[in-house]
Parts: structure tokens; C-alpha cells; sequence
């Protein structure tokens, strides 16, 4: 090997070659050609190629074993807090949706350790966690409309804060915005994949214990699945971060298969709706269902589009990702007039209102992707447009759902 390495200083496919199939000989041989020929600049791209290489896994090792730790601390405190408020939940002392500060500030926090922000970012992040969090515990723990309606938000108004952690000081850029909606379709399926082990194994502690006559479902479910549900997620934020390549490998077949499924099962549902004459002008439940659809295709159009990265070849995908596009400013549109004909037929609600500012909201949105989307069809734009529209947008829904938490419960009651 030594011999070979300095018979062929020269020809680097052949070096390459030789390392490739045996590495580890290769290294040991190579001391010694490179002490031979200390003067080779070939030799000299080799061994920097090969000490780098090793020199930079350790400080990977070093930062691995730095977030990891904070990951934990982070994870157990995440589970302690959401044991606690579950506590005053179930003594009715608080509002069941407190629970989301359990797990969203710790998720939060996670980011700001990960990429710190400016003190501005940091003091706007933490304010407004603060006051939040007060500000609903100051309502009334009323079932009324406006209550629940701020309760649905809030936790869509944390999402877009933690959005604004994970951005950091590239909160204004696309790219930056897209990598953190990748993440949390990558986050819903390695969580949802490690729930369902959780799962398993809870099944199998409760049966164990019942093999010698001891319910211990409810001290159980109390205590372990509840931390365990909290910390989980700040595992898995950890993982996805660190580049899981189980999700991130994952995740595109996911939206390549999912959005076809949708597509046949949107159109078969609509048919049917037809078929058998269901009214959402006057049927309430059936409205709200609809507009249920309509988030869901949402979603899923847009991870879809997160998923399909920047190819500038179109595929099938596309073509169908359009096609739910249509169907869902169909839906869009009959759901808004429907709202519109509520709204001037039996008067103001604070239920009406929201869904009249969400579907204004996703009409415009969905307006937006589909304009993008026909100028990448007709090669006018990249797939980077489609990806602005949905990016963009972003801070728009964020700003409604601090709207109708902060706004609604003071103007309705």
C-alpha cells in the first residue's frame, strides 16, 4: 500500500480509488508516503481530508453532548410543569388550556438555546409568554363563545412565537420560515411514531400490574403518560433538529402519498354531500365541518409544498397539489357564503366572526399559493414563488389568532 500510494502521487482517481475500498489501510499507509513526499500538494489536500474529518467529529461529538443535556434538563422540567398544571386543571383552578405551557415555552426555549436570537427577539418572545399566560388566567373560566374561541387561538398564537425563536434573527427571511414549517411536519410524524410505541408500552404496564390484581390505570395515566407526553415532544423537537434522517427521509413519500389520498377522498366527499342534499347555509354542524376540511387541505397543501423542496422539475405532485388548490377555494368559497348568509340572516356571534376572519384569511392565502402556482406550471417561476406564498403568509394567521385571543373576550362580553 505504501508503494502504490507513491507510485500513483499522481493520479488522484486512483488514490481514491485505493481508499475507497480498503479506508482503514489506506490511513495507516498514508504516514508514511506523506513523510516520503511532504512537498505533494496532492497529498497535502489528502491529509488535511483525512484529520479534518476526524477533528471535526469531535467538536460534533462535544456540541452533541451540550444539546443533549440541555435537551433533558429541558424535557424533565416539561414534564414537571405539565404534571403540575394538570393538578390545578383537575381541581378547576385553572382552564384546561394552560396545559400548552407545559411543553410550548420548553419547545421555545430549546430554539433560543439553539440559535440565539438578539435581546430584542428574546424580551419580545418572553413578554409576550408572560403576559399570555397571565391575560388568560385573569378570564373568566366561562363555556361561553368567546372564551372557547380564545382558548382555540392561543395556542396557535405560542405556535408562531415559537416559529419566531427558531427563526431567530432570520425571522424576515422565506428560507428561514420553511425550514421551520419542515420541521414541525418532520416533528408530527417521529412524535406520532413515538406515541405509538408509548402507547404500546402503557398497554403492557397495565396489563403486567393487572396480572396481580392492581389497577393502576388512573395513577398511570396521571402521572407517567402526562409527563411523558410533554417530554416526548421536547425529545422529539431534539431529534428533527439534529437532523432525524428517519423523519427527514420520511416525511416527502409521506406528502407524495397523502396528497393523491386527500385529493380522492375530498372529491368522493363532496359528490356525496350533493347526493344526499346536506345545506351548510342552514345546517350549523355541517358548517363547521366544512371548515374542517377546508384547515385540513390547508395543511396539507402546505406541507406538501414544504416537502417538495426547490426541484424545478414538475412532477405529478404539483398537478395535484393544484388540484386541491381548486377544491379548496370551492369549499372556501361555499363555507364564506355560507357564513356571510348566517351572519345576515341570524345576526352577530363571536363564532361567526372568527370563522368569517379565518376563511377571509385562507381565501386570500389560498389565492396566493394558486397564482404561484399556475406561473410554475407555465415555467414563468421557480418553486421558490410557491414557497414565498406560503411563507410569507405566515405572520398573517399569527396575527389574527392574537387578535381573537387578546380582543375577542373584551369586545363580546
Amino acid at each position: 500500500m505504501n508503494n502504490s500510494i507513491i507510485e500513483n502521487i499522481a493520479n488522484p482517481h486512483e488514490l481514491e480509488r485505493m481508499f475507497r475500498k480498503e479506508p482503514e489501510a489506506f490511513k495507516k499507509s498514508f504516514s508514511y508516503a506523506w513523510e516520503q513526499h511532504p512537498d505533494s500538494k496532492i497529498l497535502a489536500v489528502w491529509y488535511e481530508r483525512l484529520h479534518f474529518k476526524e477533528k471535526a467529529n469531535t467538536e460534533k461529538a462535544n456540541l452533541f453532548q451540550k444539546d443533549f443535556l440541555f435537551m433533558g434538563i429541558l424535557a424533565i422540567l416539561a414534564g414537571l410543569c405539565t404534571r403540575i398544571l394538570l393538578y390545578f386543571t383537575e381541581q378547576e383552578e385553572i382552564a384546561p388550556i394552560n396545559l400548552v405551557y407545559g411543553v410550548l415555552p420548553f419547545i421555545t426555549a430549546y430554539f433560543v438555546f439553539n440559535n440565539t436570537p438578539s435581546k430584542k427577539i428574546f424580551y419580545t418572545l418572553a413578554s409576550l409568554f408572560l403576559i399570555s399566560g397571565v391575560y388568560m388566567n385573569l378570564l373568566p373560566m366561562e363555556q361561553n363563545d368567546s372564551i372557547i374561541l380564545t382558548y382555540i387561538h392561543l395556542p396557535i398564537f405560542l405556535w408562531v412565537l415559537s416559529g419566531l425563536a427558531f427563526t431567530g434573527n432570520e425571522y424576515g427571511k422565506g428560507n428561514a420560515r420553511l425550514a421551520y414549517l419542515k420541521l414541525n411536519g418532520e416533528f408530527c410524524i417521529l412524535y406520532a411514531s413515538m406515541a405509538i410505541s408509548g402507547m404500546l408500552l402503557t398497554v403492557l404496564t397495565m396489563q403486567l400490574f393487572k396480572f396481580i390484581g392492581m389497577d393502576i390505570s388512573e395513577f398511570y395515566f396521571k402521572n407517567v403518560v402526562s409527563f411523558g407526553a410533554a417530554a416526548l415532544a421536547i425529545v422529539a423537537t431534539y431529534l428533527v433538529s439534529k437532523n432525524l434522517k428517519l423523519a427527514k427521509s420520511i416525511a416527502p413519500y409521506i406528502a407524495k402519498i397523502f396528497s393523491p389520498l386527500v385529493l380522492v377522498t375530498l372529491l368522493a366527499y363532496l359528490i356525496t354531500v350533493l347526493g344526499v342534499g346536506k345545506n351548510p347555509f342552514l345546517d350549523r354542524d355541517f358548517l363547521l365541518s366544512f371548515n374542517g376540511i377546508l384547515l385540513s387541505v390547508l395543511a396539507v397543501i402546505i406541507f406538501s409544498i414544504t416537502e417538495s423542496g426547490l426541484v424545478e422539475k414538475k412532477s405529478i405532485s404539483d398537478y395535484i397539489n393544484f388540484a386541491l388548490l381548486v377544491l379548496a377555494l370551492i369549499i372556501d368559497g361555499i363555507a364564506l357564503s355560507a357564513i356571510v348568509f348566517r351572519l345576515s340572516s341570524y345576526g352577530i356571534t363571536p363564532n361567526r366572526i372568527a370563522v368569517l376572519g379565518i376563511n377571509i384569511l385562507i381565501l386570500a392565502n389560498l389565492i396566493w399559493i394558486m397564482l404561484a402556482y399556475m406561473r410554475f406550471l407555465q415555467n414563468k417561476t421557480g418553486p421558490s414563488t410557491i414557497q414565498d406564498a406560503v411563507t410569507k403568509y405566515l405572520p398573517v394567521y399569527g396575527l389574527w389568532a392574537a387578535f381573537v385571543t387578546f380582543t375577542f373576550p373584551l369586545i363580546f362580553n
